[in-house]
């Protein structure tokens, strides 16, 4: 994947499944970012699931990303919506008694993209995740036109959801831009075999395989990512 530009300054990270990595690769392409990059900055537009945090609460996966960003925001702009509930973002929204949209979310991306020179915009759950009664995640990186990141977490069925999530984001007439093998299942049986199906299948390169970690460090992670980055 070629580095950000003005024409795409925001990529869509999205995953094959929940727990798959996707906090842990953005955090770590936007440290690789970083190298080429003096403004570079993640965005969760919808955590579901707090912890405390200060004298408050705060989304895990936005900690991380705010610790690998180069800039700092109001979290308004970086995670304009965070729901309590460790839930799918529609029934975690129900819980708290509001209304998530697609249009909210793109209009706080629009205010972040004006301190940054790359976004990564990261999904919750998988690509057709629900974020209300008519609208997904994936009718947000629509409405972003932004180009995808697939993050593949390496376990038994990893191919039937890498394959049918690249052809849902072909569909939705968005650009596979790439995809990040992320190694989940320590035991997983002919877990190489299966890297080298998914590149002979999948219509986008890889941009890098993370081993499986007891304690993943993104900094380590992104020293691993291809030069382009």
């Amino acid at each position: 994947m070629a580095p950000a530009s003005p024409n795409f300054p925001t990529f869509f990270v999205t995953g094959t499944d929940t727990g798959v990595g996707k906090t842990l690769v953005t955090a770590a392409l936007l440290h690789a970012l970083a190298q080429r990059h003096a403004r570079v900055v993640g965005m969760k537009p919808v955590a579901a699931g707090l912890v405390p945090h200060g004298e408050g609460w705060a989304s895990e996966d936005a900690l991380m990303l705010r610790a690998a960003s180069t800039v700092r925001v109001p979290p308004a702009l970086d995670n304009p919506v965070a729901l309590p509930d460790p839930l799918s973002p529609h029934l975690a929204a129900q819980r708290a008694g509001r209304h998530v949209g697609v249009a909210e979310l793109v209009a706080a991306q629009q205010a972040l993209q004006a301190h940054a020179d790359v976004v990564l915009v990261e999904g919750a759950g998988g690509w057709r995740v629900p974020l209300n009664d008519q609208e997904t995640l994936a009718d947000l990186a629509r409405a972003l036109a932004a180009p995808v990141v697939l993050v593949v977490g390496l376990r038994l069925g990893c191919l039937n959801h890498a394959l049918l999530t690249a052809e849902a984001i072909r569909a939705d007439g968005l650009q596979l831009a790439g995809w990040v093998a992320n190694s989940i299942d320590p035991e997983m049986a002919c877990r190489q075999e299966n890297i080298d199906t998914l590149r002979q299948r999948l219509p986008a390169p890889l941009l890098g395989t993370v081993p499986w970690q007891a304690q993943p460090d993104p900094r380590a992670i992104a020293l691993q990512l291809p030069p382009a980055w």
